[in-house]
């Protein structure tokens, strides 16, 4: 059963609140309950007690989730002006500051004089469901305990 300090692999499923998909993670992912797993502390919670095979659904309101959209996150500017591979919608840039923190920001417009850069999560806004099934749980190593074990993929 899943509990404090136990090594958790699940795989998980990320649904709009119409249960459309919004993103899924078949390989299977490690973190250790009770730490810095990576997880909202909702999904976590739900998670405690229990078993291999267990499916967990837990809905969060945008601001449990990635938060609000924030329109000042985006930033447009003239196509000339945007480096040629910053030209397509998806694609991704990341500015970095003088104090070295950076910022990701993916192109999530164009028309035929500007370019739209969104720096906020793509889930930021929307009500979602996680859906997250229990693959194995086991007892730790000490190094594990020590240094922690590969982690979720942050998702805040």
């Amino acid at each position: 059963m899943i509990s404090k300090d136990k090594v958790v692999t699940v795989n998980y499923r990320i649904a709009a609140a119409d249960g459309e998909t919004l993103e899924q993670v078949d390989t299977p992912v490690n973190y250790l309950h009770g730490r810095d797993s990576g997880l909202f502390e909702k999904v976590e919670a739900a998670l405690e007690g229990k078993a291999v095979g267990d499916l967990v659904s837990v809905s969060l309101a945008a601001d449990e989730a990635f938060g609000a959209w924030d329109p000042q996150r985006t930033f447009s500017d003239r196509i000339e002006n945007v480096p040629a591979e910053y030209r397509k919608l998806g694609a991704i840039a990341e500015f970095v500051n003088e104090a070295g923190g950076s910022l990701q920001m993916t192109v999530t417009h164009i028309d035929a004089g500007t370019v739209t850069l969104d720096g906020n999560h793509p889930l930021a806004g929307k009500d979602i469901v996680f859906h997250v099934r229990v693959v194995d749980v086991r007892e730790p190593t000490p190094e594990e305990l020590r240094n922690g074990v590969q982690q979720m993929p942050s998702l805040h």
